[in-house]
């Protein structure tokens, strides 16, 4: 097949980066590159899904690599897992056939799935400050995005449904599938509701890294949602991700110590990165402006929270410090640096990759280290409420009105002209109930929820 061929059918099957922030994948495959990675190594902890993918479609996600290889004209590619992963390393190679696809088998440490780390893991380049992959002729995509390229460009197949792991403060947790748009709620029922009384809990959408506190069980699962966590409303973790600005930056001028443990952990500064988050933490304690040339280094942040949840001894929050004056300076129009060479690694950088299970203890989470098994049967739902932007980019058009009976796979938003955006696809059948400037809700038809 053709490579505009394939290009094309992802983009008409609506195709985003399941596993972050969403970028099209028909513009990531328009590249040409040497190296096709599949990032498996599902760091965040707690969640599963990834690696229960790894076993239940591993024979789609190797023909998804072999896609994604002819597309971007690489003559590698590499399904890069944790060696933990036993069952899903054991389903892989019975897949690979002659497909040359490799495998590649990473330590169970925290951030293997950043990519920029999962790069030089597996090619031993690194990127250059403020670069993306494609700086080192790497194209990254998640296991889940790769599975849906092979049923997009063989069958047809939209991206109408998401597999979510629901685990914490959960009755039974498991990994299930819903269709785009189901309200969390659902899925929280499905896993048998939270284990503890109404209004004392929250949930992080995401993984506990990473995740975003949220409460409202009405937001609809996107195409990038892979994991919701139940935790009491006054868990360590959400307390701290909940603290304002303010409150970060007062804790930042009379606690840090400048122990440069931060900095220590970082793994953008292992990288090689001029990235100091102690030094920025000295600077919000002195009171220096944000248009300060030494927190510019803040753009280069990957927001993983190793400096807050692993690395800082006093409780401070480095990386959501980052993450503010990130935002700031880019509402102010101020650029992030930008390299032009490959930087050179730590030589510290192999013993100071931060071990799983310290880091769950950390974050006082054992005790929801817990399997979450695969759900057999889909979720049905009487609605779903479908966002119009679950990428980056612009959001999808709205090519429906109210009153309007759509069919499942049907095209809901399209890609305005000349921006940067992805398909949207009705998830159900039913009738069109409300469509507004950013989200599209149907109700089912002949369904009830389950």
């Amino acid at each position: 097949m053709r490579a505009t061929d394939i290009v094309a059918r992802v983009r008409a099957a609506g195709i985003v980066g399941a596993g972050g922030a969403g970028f099209p994948t028909h513009v990531k495959l328009g590249a040409t590159v040497d190296t096709v990675i599949a990032n498996g190594a599902e760091c965040e902890p707690l969640l599963r899904v990834d690696q229960q993918l790894m076993v239940r479609d591993a024979a789609l996600l190797v023909r998804g690599m072999v896609l994604a290889r002819e597309a971007t004209g690489a003559p590698r590619a590499v399904i890069a897992l944790k060696r933990k992963y036993h069952a899903a390393e054991h389903a892989l190679r019975a897949a690979l056939g002659s497909s040359g696809v490799e495998l590649f088998l990473l330590d169970n440490f925290y951030p293997a799935g950043d990519e920029q780390t999962l790069v030089n893991e597996v090619t031993g380049r690194t990127i250059p400050e403020g670069g993306i992959p494609l700086a080192a002729k790497v194209v990254v995509s998640n296991v889940c995005t790769l599975t849906q390229i092979a049923r997009a460009v063989d069958d047809g197949e939209p991206v109408v449904d998401r597999w979510v792991t629901v685990t914490g403060a959960v009755a039974q947790p498991g990994t299930f599938c819903c269709p785009v748009g189901t309200p969390v709620s659902a899925l929280i029922a499905r896993a048998g509701g939270s284990t503890l009384p109404a209004g004392q809990w929250v949930y992080l959408a995401g993984g506990p890294m990473m995740g975003s506190v949220q409460s409202d069980v009405s937001r609809p699962v996107g195409k990038t949602d892979g994991g919701i966590v139940v935790l009491p409303a006054d868990h360590y973790l959400v307390r701290k991700k909940q603290l304002s600005f303010l409150q970060q930056a007062k804790k930042a001028r009379t606690a840090c110590v400048q122990c440069v443990a931060c900095t220590d952990v970082c793994p953008r500064r292992l990288l090689g990165h001029n990235l100091k988050p102690h030094v920025i933490m000295r600077a919000i304690g002195y009171g220096v402006h944000l248009s300060d040339e030494t927190l510019r280094m803040a753009f280069l942040c990957c927001e993983c929270g190793a400096c807050t949840y692993f690395g800082c001894p006093m409780d401070l929050t480095p990386g959501a410090i980052n993450s503010a004056i990130k935002r700031e300076l880019a509402a102010r129009g101020v650029k992030g640096p930008q390299g032009t060479a490959a930087p050179e690694l730590s030589p510290l950088r192999k013993f100071r990759k931060i071990p799983v299970k310290r880091l769950i203890s950390r974050l006082q989470l054992g005790a929801y280290d817990v399997d979450a098994p695969m759900a057999d049967a889909p979720l049905t739902v009487p609605a779903v409420t479908i966002p119009l932007k679950q990428h980056v980019g612009a959001p999808a058009q709205a090519t429906v009105t109210a009153g309007a009976a759509v069919t499942r796979g049907q095209v809901i938003g399209e890609i305005p002209e000349g921006k940067l955006a992805a398909r949207v696809h009705a998830s159900i059948t039913g009738t069109i109930t409300s469509v507004s400037a950013t989200a599209v809700t149907i109700a089912a038809t002949a369904a009830k929820a389950g």
